[in-house]
């Protein structure tokens, strides 16, 4: 019987095949779907209808190509459908039976089925890749099996079924037949007629429906050794069919952790992100509410080699009734957390259309905020309870932690500032924040920091050795983006801690951040703050010479307070644009010649013997010019900074010898 589709039902079919679909390869996916309905409907029949008797485990999907006649063949033996039920599901389209279904027995759902269709339309991405689609069904009970055919253009076919379509004793259920197209240039249907092929989308996309998807797969074997063998017989083999389960079923994800050991875990890791090492941390969790959902995390241990490059695509695999949604989906991790790899499985997130995204971006936000939390938690008892390996997970991640800060303009800090670590100068090993201020001295107000390209080179430099003499502690930052994060996170906050008959309790307080080449920075005793504004004021002269020596190069010439004893001189900032970060700004590609420079100021030390040699050249000025630029450029090298001119280095160090 040949029926027409209405016109508007055939621009509907058009949009369908040729727009709402993204991606081809989900057809199989959305038959596979279809099939797995198609048996939970039958099962709950079984539950609810003591005339319907089901062998629960002959219950399965069938899937199958033929080369030759580019055929892909979807079977179930599930409940099936009638004539009518052909024209009503298949002809109309967006109507979904298996929608309707749910709705009448919602309150089933989850128990004892698992309806995955939603909008009736998932049967039509058949099309995407078939020039011809014929769908042979027979309902539960019945005795006849009806075919529905359709081209996908102008209308579709329902007739009795062929003899042997269908046509055996309690043979209910469907079979889906997609008479592929062509393979062109831009269209390769060729990729879908292969047991390779078939296997790799069922488990990329339907690896987790309940029910078993069947395939005849060949395999090899070793044939018997004949009984007159010679000592140099040579093994032979043969190929042979044999019907395997291409899908898992129950996902790992769905289990209770205790149900599954950590060999099960890493083993599913490694294979489905395709990593060589264990993973760091496994976190399992399920939660019920508003929106209920499955969440399997692995935080991996080794970093990706592409994983601070443009290209690396962060993001959770998306899971709706155990289908794959989307491979990564980026809104359920943050950035600073795009490390974290695994999958979310929920069945109440709102899809769009096409099953390819969604509808709700405030499900998903809801989501994301609670596996943030989860993260950030595992992390805090990893750093709490196994200080080694997130020592080794922060050499490989930390990074990133940081540019969360910077990237939230500090937002985040309160969230990811404990977890954090950095060298300190003066313990020699690595230290959080809290570490570093249950350390410091009853009078220090802030916390000390310095930049620079290594551990070594930093803790050289005057700063570093000067206030390590006071008795500070200095925090060593050789990352790049160090000095960007604390230009917006300013200061550390501590909580209050209460007290006891014992021990004084303290208040919550701010502590600032402070860069220790910050020339106004305040770590002198009260006798050299006072020697050296006496010798400020000794000496004006002499120091406003020099800044004039250095033509532009500092903004003023000081008398330091506190440098020691070995070094003459250096160069510290003002304001907020810092030495490294000058430096840092410097190399970054493509970077203007005239990027931002910091303040310079140089810092003398008075009870260095070169300056007693400043003093006596005051009044000859070519010496002193020329003391000055040594002074200023050897200065620099100390700091690892660049000198503005190595050949007038050279030129100046040879004529002073």
């Amino acid at each position: 019987m040949q029926q027409q589709f209405k016109t508007e039902s055939k621009k509907l079919l058009s949009l369908m095949i040729n727009s709402i679909y993204t991606n081809k390869e989900i057809f199989l996916r959305e038959l596979i779907s279809n099939a797995s309905d198609a048996i939970d409907k039958l099962q709950f029949e079984s539950l609810t209808n003591p005339d319907v008797k089901v062998d629960q485990d002959s219950l399965a999907i069938s899937l199958s190509f033929d080369k030759d006649a580019r055929t892909i063949t979807v079977s179930d033996n599930g409940i099936g459908m009638t004539e009518e039920e052909l024209d009503q599901n298949l002809g109309t389209i967006a109507h979904s039976g298996s929608q309707a279904f749910k709705e009448a027995n919602a309150e089933h759902q989850g128990k004892d089925v698992d309806i995955i269709g939603q909008f009736g339309v998932g049967f039509y991405s058949a099309f995407m890749v078939s020039d011809r689609v014929r769908v042979v069904s027979r309902k539960y009970g019945a005795d006849q099996a009806f075919a529905w055919e359709s081209d996908g253009l102008e209308g579709y076919s329902i007739d009795p079924a062929q003899p042997g379509e269908r046509d055996g004793q309690g043979d209910h259920g469907t079979d889906v037949v997609l008479y592929l197209r062509e393979s062109t240039e831009n269209d390769n249907t060729d990729q879908f007629l292969s047991e390779w092929g078939l296997k790799d989308l069922v488990r990329k996309y339907s690896n987790y429906v309940r029910h078993p998807v069947q395939m005849m797969v060949t395999k090899s074997r070793q044939k018997p050794k004949p009984e007159d063998a010679g000592d140099d017989y040579k093994p032979e083999y043969e190929d042979y069919q044999e019907l395997e389960t291409v899908n898992s079923m129950k996902p790992i994800w769905q289990k209770q952790r205790s149900e599954v050991e950590d060999a099960d875990y890493n083993e599913f890791y490694k294979s489905t992100f395709h990593d060589w090492a264990d993973p760091a941390r496994t976190i399992s969790f399920h939660t019920e509410g508003a929106l209920t959902y499955d969440a399997l995390l692995f935080v991996p241990s080794q970093a990706p080699f592409d994983l601070y490059s443009k290209d690396y695509e962060k993001g959770l695999a998306l899971y709706s009734d155990n289908v794959l949604i989307q491979e990564k989906c980026s809104d359920l991790l943050p950035d600073y957390y795009n490390f974290v790899r695994g999958i979310v499985d929920s069945p109440d997130v709102k899809l769009n259309i096409s099953r390819e995204t969604l509808q709700q971006n405030s499900q998903l936000r809801a989501i994301a905020r609670n596996v943030e939390k989860r993260i950030h938690s595992e992390l805090q008892r990893m750093l709490k309870n196994d200080r080694s390996k997130y020592e080794d997970f922060f050499k490989n991640f930390g990074r990133g932690l940081k540019f969360g800060i910077y990237s939230s303009y500090g937002s985040k800090a309160s969230d990811l500032a404990d977890l954090l670590l950095f060298w300190s100068a003066k313990e020699q090993k690595l230290v959080t924040f809290k570490e570093y201020v249950d350390a410091m001295p009853e009078a220090q107000d802030k916390i000390y920091y310095a930049s620079g390209e290594s551990r070594e080179l930093v803790a050289q430099t005057p700063a570093v050795k000067g206030a390590l003499a006071h008795g500070y502690d200095v925090l060593v930052c050789t990352e790049d983006v160090d000095e960007f994060m604390f230009q917006f996170m300013r200061s550390y906050h501590v909580d209050a801690v209460a007290g006891d008959s014992e021990h004084k309790g303290t208040d919550a307080r701010d502590i600032d951040l402070a860069n220790v080449s910050d020339a106004n920075l305040d770590l002198a005793t009260e006798d050299e703050k006072k020697a050296a504004e006496q010798a400020n004021e000794d000496n004006k002269d002499l120091l406003a010479s020099l800044k004039d020596d250095l033509d532009g190069k500092v903004t003023d010439v000081k008398v330091a307070a506190s440098l020691d004893e070995d070094t003459p001189a250096t160069v510290s900032s003002e304001g907020p644009l810092s030495l490294d970060m000058e430096r840092r700004l410097a190399e970054q590609p493509g970077a203007p010649e005239d990027a931002p420079k910091a303040q310079r100021v140089l810092m003398l030390n008075p009870k260095h013997p070169v300056f007693g040699k400043l003093q006596a050249a005051k009044d000859d000025e070519e010496k002193l010019k020329l003391y000055g630029s040594i002074l200023y450029d050897q200065a620099l090298l100390v700091q690892g900074l660049p000198i503005g001119d190595p050949v007038e280095f050279a030129k100046n160090v040879t004529k002073l010898m």
